[in-house]
């Protein structure tokens, strides 16, 4: 089983960078891959960007290709998301979440879920 708690959202304004981070507890972090999705008011939960377990292979949403980059560090069961060049558009609460599985976008293949961390971009 793993657990999950995302940090680091806030108030920034557009074009601005910020960085999520997700502490995992466990000792099995290094055998999910892991992924960030989002949900905007009255919209679904969309993914972002997904991590393999490995850490040697990434994948994005088209709208966030080239601005956001997801990494994990294994020996400390953590994975990041830096956003650059942030957007109105960009504004929900992020959640990280791990899968059993190799690769996926559909939120649910994901097992484990943190709370979320609200991202706010103000134009």
């Amino acid at each position: 089983q793993v657990q999950l708690e995302e940090s680091g959202g806030g108030l920034v304004q557009t074009g601005d960078s910020l960085r999520l981070s997700c502490a995992a507890s466990g000792r099995t972090f290094s055998s999910y891959s892991m992924a960030w999705f989002r949900q905007a008011p009255g919209r679904e939960r969309e993914f972002v960007a997904g991590i393999i377990w490995s850490g040697t292979l990434t994948y994005y949403a088209d709208s966030v290709k080239g601005r956001f980059t997801i990494s994990r560090d294994n020996a400390k069961n953590t994975v990041a998301l830096q956003m650059n060049s942030l957007k109105s558009e960009d504004t929900a609460v992020y959640s990280c979440a791990a899968y059993s599985g190799a690769y996926s976008r559909s939120p649910g293949d994901y097992a484990y879920w943190g709370q979320g961390t609200q991202v706010t971009v103000s134009s």
